[in-house]
């Protein structure tokens, strides 16, 4: 039964977003801490990010792979940098029941160092590259502050994607490639925008030259990274020998790049999409895409259920739908549990539909109601899903495009971040000290420096030290 005590989303969003999880039945907490159990709404939702993802992956030459779990310490010493950003995160092996290991084994917080150790054996000559591998598995990071459902869980779900090339000029131009099939799979299955762009050098992933994300805002005003591409250049070819012969036939270092997206996807999905009613998910996503509720008395009972029946059977099968004959529950329960869980459709029919040979049909995205004759369902429900999948995403994209907010001074900065909730958007220098000075301000950190602001800054100062802006730049509170 749904919790009656549930916050309102506008008036306390944490609280909100972890009980419409738990209380829908998306997910459910776990005995180890930090850590969730994917029931099957949430588990299909990621089967289905997966395996679209999956698909374009391999449209564009990328192969599966599967490397261990484990990796032995002296692998993840290897890049200097890479080990001091992920230590405070890793979980560590250290017996085999009783008996110590002679080396520690991390537990997989990302596979950089195991799967170079293995591939650079795999590449002898130019005509070995490019090698372009994905892996999609768990991985553990320990979260030391408040672990929150899929925004920071301890062990989340994800693709590795893992390329090599024999140049960089090939290497840079995998970046968009791999941006663009992020972006396709957030709007057209999650129903979700972001900002494309280039992270600033302190908050690059670890190991990387450059990095890129495409970033969410969540409905407290904070941004949250989505999917990242990462350029790593060849720090990783160095420290692991990932050499080959040349064209020219001398030994050269290969070039590198990594990227993902991963569950936490699912917990943006949720915060946005949602209400105070539960969750409202993108119908690409939902595993029961339609429910169909028969209303019924004791007289009646027979001849509805089975007209509710004969409508499930009628629809293409390629529609997901349930009907909902459990008779221990009223209609108005089940209506309410539906919202709950945010089937996108539901079908409501009675004595009086079974009569007019019509059914009631509700949006979960607007609660918006319409009568309908059954033999023109099918058609209907096909095109409707496509109608609620755009509302919600040119719902989600009018808010994130409301909440940027063009600042050219530091007060207006401040009013942004402290009082409307936003992204700032404003000229910055480039200078770490500035970035690092307007955080410990205002709690703002850069979240990416968007693609489509790219030469915007011209004849324009620093908000901060005013001296020439070398970028403009994404300010906000950050997950």
């Amino acid at each position: 039964m749904p919790s009656q005590k549930r916050p309102k989303k506008s008036e306390n969003f944490s609280e909100w977003y972890t009980s419409v999880l738990i209380d829908s039945g998306f997910v459910d907490y776990s005995p180890v801490s930090g850590i969730i159990v994917f029931r099957p709404d949430s588990y299909f939702a990621w089967e289905k990010i997966r395996d679209v993802t999956d698909a374009l992956f391999k449209k564009s030459g990328i192969q599966n792979v599967y490397f261990p779990l484990f990796i032995p310490e002296h692998l993840l010493e290897k890049e200097k940098e890479h080990v001091e950003g992920f230590s405070p995160e890793v979980a560590w092996v250290t017996h085999a029941g009783s008996s110590k290991l002679d080396e520690r084994l991390a537990v997989r917080p990302t596979s950089e160092t195991i799967m170079y150790d293995v591939a650079a054996g795999w590449i002898k000559s130019w005509r070995d590259l490019p090698l372009r591998m994905n892996q999609w598995n768990n991985v553990v990071r320990w979260e030391f502050r408040h672990p929150t459902p899929f925004l920071r869980s301890r062990e989340f779900l994800w693709n590795e994607g893992h390329t090599i090339f024999a140049t960089k000029e090939e290497a840079d131009l995998e970046r968009e490639e791999i941006l663009g099939i992020y972006e396709t799979v957030l709007k057209d299955y999650l129903a979700l925008p972001g900002i494309k762009g280039k992270k600033t050098d302190n908050e690059k992933f670890a190991g990387a030259e450059a990095s890129y994300s495409i970033e969410h805002l969540m409905p407290d005003g904070w941004v949250i990274q989505g999917p990242d591409f990462h350029n790593d250049g060849q720090r990783f070819a160095k420290a692991f020998n990932i050499s080959f012969l040349g064209k020219s036939g001398k030994k050269e270092y290969a070039y590198q790049n990594t990227f993902a997206i991963s569950t936490r996807e699912l917990g943006v999905m949720v915060a946005v999409h949602g209400d105070d009613r539960g969750l409202v998910l993108p119908p690409k996503l939902a595993r029961v895409q339609v429910v169909i509720i028969p209303i019924y008395n004791d007289e009646n009972k027979e001849a509805v259920l089975k007209y509710s029946k004969s409508i499930k059977e009628s629809l293409d099968s390629n529609l997901r739908v349930f009907v909902d004959d459990n008779d221990a529950y009223s209609p108005g329960w089940k209506f309410n549990e539906w919202e709950l869980r945010g089937v996108p459709i539901r079908i409501e029919v009675g004595e009086k539909e079974l009569k007019s040979q019509t059914a009631v049909i509700v949006r979960r995205d607007t609660l918006e109601k319409k009568e309908i004759a059954v033999h023109s369902l099918g058609n209907e429900l096909h095109k409707l899903i496509d109608v609620i999948h755009a509302n919600m995403y040119e719902r989600a994209k009018k808010v994130l495009e409301s909440h940027i907010h063009i600042v050219d001074s530091y007060k207006q900065l401040i009013n942004v971040i402290k009082k409307e909730g936003g992204i700032a958007q404003a000229p910055w220098c480039g200078n770490y000290d500035c970035e690092r000075k307007i955080k410990e301000e205002t709690g703002a950190k850069i979240s990416n420096l968007p693609f489509d602001a790219i030469g915007k800054e011209k004849g324009k100062t620093c908000i901060y030290c005013g001296n020439e802006a070398k970028h403009i730049a994404n300010f906000a509170r950050s997950y």
